[in-house]
């Protein structure tokens, strides 16, 4: 390895969300419109038994006992919320974490600034690259708030949707002629362009979206309109046609189906296998002057992590995240995403694989929870990619030097020795290698520069 290996918000509301069918885009917020009346079934699985607190050496013991991480409630936050709720925070010193539930990611954004001794929160849940854009006060007015990236809190479980006005075209996965026609002809045949959605700019669901159309030929800076939709709009637009695709995620391929709203192009699994998706980071002020606690939590959600991928515990994982605390849904809805199931629709075949759907602790590349920093830097070659921040980001010292910064998988490796993790589990480099992406492109953090120039479609 090179030196780089060492290197306007809207509140959500689940009621609108139950009484309009808003659609909230996955990575932004929110709940799918629940019909059934909320968090309970009239046969609940059986609970299993909450972790046992273990006796801990001074060396271990944490500073304190409580951090207030905020979530979003979306299938990413669920190790947090088993963490709390199975007692592996408590296992390890920490039982007083406080899991808060955040309107949105502007409102997470905004209470991270804040902190928690005034109200805010000390971290939690993040789409990429918040973290590294909130350490260097680009997305806070110019107030540089430092985080640190912990770990990486799950893989998949997103995918891009469309109405189904646009059914029959092609607009699937691999954008053939007949789609790319489509898409660009849109407007002189509907009076306005092709129109895409997300709900939260430059950030993960955006760079999906982006990537998905790049790879079929479409510029989405261009050949359409791409912009962000409050999310009580999403679900009218996609009923009435006026807003024909957007990056979205479990359990919302299940509902946008089902409910004759459209369908699914694809899932974010088939277009880069086992991708990077949301991260555990908390303020660096609050991990420096916590590292035994900071350690505490890390542990807890390893084991988090770990519980929520045996599929034996899946039935009782849905029970816990449909609760009014915390996704306020039906759990039948959340069901078959947690399972692997996917109804693709528009003449697509069916996906009924575990391993296409969330994964929290490994998959087939090996490990899902640490925060490797060649992931980072792809989020911040994207961003390069698309000059989104007014071309903070020019060079790819400047993006390594940055993620050397707020990565902390340093602490991750420690945790996960304390804590006993199988030497196996515990990658020995700080990079996944060469990544490979549907359309035949690859990534190589070693070589980033290569990769832009191998993209057709591009602004940097």
């Amino acid at each position: 390895m090179t030196q780089f290996s060492r290197l306007s918000r809207r509140k959500f509301l689940y009621t609108a969300g139950a009484s309009t069918g808003a659609i909230l885009l996955k990575g932004c917020l929110g709940n799918p419109p629940d019909r059934s009346g909320g968090g309970t079934t009239a046969s609940s699985p059986a609970s299993s038994p909450a972790a046992t607190p273990v006796e801990l050496s001074p060396e271990q013991k944490p500073e304190v006992t409580k951090v207030k991480l905020g979530f979003i409630p979306i299938f990413e936050s669920a190790p947090l919320i088993i963490a709390k709720e199975k007692g592996f925070f408590a296992k390890y010193g920490m039982p007083d974490i406080e899991v808060a539930k955040q309107s949105n990611w502007a409102s997470a954004r905004d209470n991270v600034v804040i902190g928690s001794e005034k109200g805010g929160i000390d971290g939690g849940q993040w789409q990429m690259p918040m973290p590294h854009l909130i350490t260097e006060g680009i997305i806070t007015n110019g107030q540089k708030v430092p985080m640190y990236v912990l770990a990486q809190l799950v893989t998949q479980a997103n995918g891009i949707a469309i109405s189904g006005k646009n059914q029959g075209q092609g607009v699937n996965l691999k954008l053939d002629s007949k789609a790319v026609d489509y898409i660009k002809g849109f407007a002189s045949a509907n009076g306005r362009k092709f129109k895409a959605a997300h709900t939260f700019p430059n950030v993960n669901q955006d760079f999906w979206i982006r990537y998905w159309f790049g790879a079929g030929g479409i510029d989405p800076d261009t050949d359409i309109d791409l912009l962000a939709v409050p999310p009580p709009e999403t679900v009218q637009g996609m009923r009435t046609g006026t807003i024909d695709a957007f990056s979205t995620g479990d359990p919302w391929p299940y509902r946008i189906v089902s409910d004759k709203i459209g369908y699914m192009a694809a899932l974010t699994a088939q277009i880069w296998k086992c991708h990077p998706e949301e991260y555990l980071a908390i303020r660096a002020d609050w991990v420096d002057k916590n590292p035994k606690a900071t350690k505490a939590i890390l542990k807890g959600l390893m084991e988090a992590q770990q519980w929520c991928d045996k599929p034996e515990n899946r039935p009782e994982l849905i029970q816990i995240v449909s609760g009014r605390n915390y996704f306020n849904i039906n759990p039948t809805i959340l069901t078959p995403p947690y399972e692997g199931k996917y109804e693709m629709g528009d003449g697509q075949p069916a996906v009924d694989d575990f391993k296409m759907g969330p994964l929290y602790w490994k998959d087939d590349l090996g490990s899902v929870s640490y925060p490797y920093k060649s992931h980072d830097l792809w989020f911040l070659t994207e961003t390069m990619r698309w000059n989104f921040h007014n071309g903070y980001f020019k060079d790819f010292d400047t993006a390594k030097k940055l993620i050397d910064k707020v990565n902390r998988g340093d602490l991750w490796v420690e945790a996960a020795k304390e804590a006993g993790i199988a030497a196996a589990d515990i990658p020995t480099s700080d990079s996944r290698g060469v990544e490979k992406f549907f359309d035949g492109v690859e990534f190589d953090p070693e070589k980033p520069q290569a990769y832009l120039d191998s993209l057709k479609i591009k602004k940097a």
